[in-house]
């Protein structure tokens, strides 16, 4: 039987990991809002779908999901809940103990302010904020599906290709905000496709799993090293309580806390690419050299 994925909000991750699937032999189809996303899709191998879409009211989805053996749910929630449980919770349901494998991408937001310490996947769930919030209660609503062999991936801080500190200093608009004992965990996007490829091979149902490297760190270290693999001036300090920021960069800085990996790592037997900002930036930036 061939192997189908349905990838809700088919975005910077899910193209990652596309490249590993269809080389497995899978088919993939991905949701997007985009026209223009819509046809890079279709460039990568992945049958495009616009949704939410007035015309066809998910009937293209629906199809889909009929065929799907995989689904990878990356579209967050917002003020109305998960929108694809919104839209298909009852195809979903319907569907449950036919699928071989459901990944929902989260966040570690979940875990909320830890004042610098680590947490885990056995961590309390205190979010700070109402966007972590939102995410607790996706995640209890897709748990809430008998017989959905679910996995839940809670994503550290992203970066990768086109999303690195390195345009900024460039342009000499990067700044380093400092707070005093500011950490964050993140990831590069290529690890967290492994990691996804890595569970679908040997799902563990119900499992959780934490997505970060093996070294959180204050976000200013990773400017001041992007300027450095640059060799550009070291872009200005300034104060957290002082520093022009939108509320949305703002909220980031409300929580502090150390991501362990170890389940990745133990359970699933990855070994990170990027284990640290410092290898990361490096292949980043040596990539861009290479493209010219």
């Amino acid at each position: 039987m061939t192997k189908h994925l349905l990838s809700f909000g088919h975005g910077y991750s899910a193209r990652a990991l596309t490249p590993l699937l269809l080389a497995q032999g899978f088919t993939i189809a991905g949701t997007t809002r985009s026209e223009d996303k819509a046809k890079a899709h279709q460039s990568d191998g992945v049958t495009p779908m616009i949704w939410p879409n007035e015309d066809l009211q998910g009937e293209d989805v629906r199809r889909e999901l009929e065929k799907a053996t995989h689904l990878l749910i990356s579209a967050g929630p917002n003020s109305e809940g998960d929108p694809v449980l919104n839209a298909f919770r009852t195809e979903i349901a319907a569907r449950a103990p036919h699928l071989e494998w459901v990944g929902y991408l989260s966040t570690t937001g979940v875990y909320g302010d830890a004042q610098g310490d680590w947490v885990d996947e056995e961590s309390s769930l205190k979010p700070s904020t109402k966007r972590g919030q939102m995410r607790v209660d996706a995640e209890a609503e897709w748990q809430a599906i008998l017989d959905l062999p679910l996995h839940i991936f809670r994503l550290a801080g992203i970066y990768g290709p086109g999303r690195g500190p390195f345009a900024k200093v460039r342009a000499g608009t990067a700044r380093r905000i400092i707070k005093k004992n500011q950490v964050f965990s993140r990831i590069h996007v290529e690890d967290i496709a492994q990691v996804l490829a890595a569970s679908i091979t040997q799902p563990n149902i119900g499992a959780v799993y934490n997505l970060c490297d093996n070294d959180p760190a204050p976000p200013e270290d990773v400017i001041a090293h992007a300027a450095e693999l640059l060799e550009l001036p070291l872009p200005p300090a300034v104060d957290f309580e002082t520093a022009d920021m939108t509320p949305m960069a703002r909220s980031f800085y409300a929580e502090s806390k150390r991501v362990r990996n170890n389940l990745i790592k133990d359970e699933l037997g990855v070994k990170l690419r990027y284990p640290d900002y410092r290898s990361g930036l490096a292949a980043l930036l040596a990539s861009e050299r290479a493209a010219g």
